[in-house]
């Protein structure tokens, strides 16, 4: 189990990562989760193939060098548009690319990618072989177990052997089935039961790829459980919810030093990155902010601070200023402990 330095310093900084998760995983909170982990290997949103080839390229694939080894990922089916989504990724300094086929969304199976897509393993083999030769960068794949109500293994299985066969060496496996028709988005992280063994199976029957794996997990000693079967894992609402889990990761999986920050530095940091944002872009400090509010999570004083931080009457308030009044209630707690502790000697 590599919990150890021995053993987990052989890890690929890639087998531990972030979910790409829509909304959530911008290149703001990105920037914060690298300050928490050295490592970790961080995954954009899903960009679509349209976006980037007929919007705006710079604000889709735009990211802080801070962010290495980060991620792009692609939501395509067509092999001459994939190719060339991963030319552009590849030129703008990304460490992999990789394939969305595992969100079961209406807005995605109207455009005939992601969860679906895992009924036609050749199309994506198609798009794989089409990125693999366009770029030098590692081209993977996220799935899930199986679509609907086709549990068999051998789904799964058959898909991961023909996309392998076009060159991803790479899965990222989400160990539900997606329900393409009745349940929404988040239904389909919840409601559909998680299988980890069909992905400890891929793995023995695939040794040669690299196998990681999604879905349901949280603590480090679950992480750590997964490591013993699979290669990675990909840690998805919990890393977003409760971000400082990652600051334990660096050195309980890849026997590197812990993270040295503080929660305080870390949100002092994330401040000086919101006056930076603000002078470069023009960007609101409450559109970064947004991303650390469970930092605290746990912790006396975390909901007044949270308040603070998601108040949006105070956007025109400069982030310093934000601040102090986000820890002006610590100040006043550490004054009503210590003046409490002189009563008590005195009495």
């Amino acid at each position: 189990m590599p919990t150890d330095a021995t053993t987990a310093s052989t890890f690929d900084p890639s087998r531990l990562s972030v979910a790409p998760m829509l909304d959530w995983t911008d290149r703001h909170c990105r920037y914060f989760h690298r300050l928490l982990s050295r490592r970790a290997r961080l995954y954009t949103e899903m960009v679509t193939t349209g976006a980037l080839l007929h919007g705006d390229v710079a604000r889709h694939l735009d990211f802080d060098a801070a962010e290495h080894p980060v991620a792009l990922q692609l939501g395509g089916s067509e092999p001459a548009a994939l190719a060339q989504a991963a030319r552009l990724g590849a030129q703008w300094g990304y460490d992999e690319i990789n394939l969305n086929c595992g969100c079961p969304s209406d807005r995605v199976q109207r455009g005939a990618f992601g969860a679906c897509l895992m009924a036609e393993p050749a199309l994506v083999a198609d798009g794989v072989k089409a990125m693999v030769d366009a770029v030098d960068i590692p081209v993977t794949v996220k799935h899930r177990i199986g679509i609907d109500k086709v549990e068999s293994y051998d789904f799964v299985r058959d898909f991961v052997g023909t996309v392998a066969a076009a060159g991803c060496s790479t899965f990222i496996v989400h160990a539900r089935n997606a329900w393409l028709q009745g349940l929404s988005p988040k239904e389909n992280r919840d409601i559909p039961p998680l299988r980890y063994e069909l992905v400890h199976r891929l793995k023995c029957e695939f040794p040669s790829l690299s196998i990681a794996i999604n879905g349901g997990i949280a603590t480090r000693e679950q992480i750590a459980a997964q490591l013993a079967h699979v290669d990675g894992v990909m840690v998805g609402r919990e890393a977003y919810h409760n971000p400082w889990s990652l600051s334990e990761w660096d050195a309980a999986f890849f026997g590197d030093a812990p993270c040295a920050r503080t929660r305080e530095e870390v949100e002092a940091l994330m401040v000086d990155y919101m006056e930076r944002e603000a002078a470069a872009h023009g960007t609101g400090w409450y559109a970064i902010a947004r991303h650390m509010l469970g930092l605290r999570h746990g912790l006396p004083g975390a909901r007044r601070w949270r308040q603070v931080w998601s108040d949006h009457r105070l956007k025109h308030r400069p982030a310093r200023e934000v601040l102090a009044l986000a820890h002006a209630h610590d100040r006043r707690d550490e004054a009503a402990t210590a003046s409490d502790s002189v009563a008590a000697g005195v009495a």
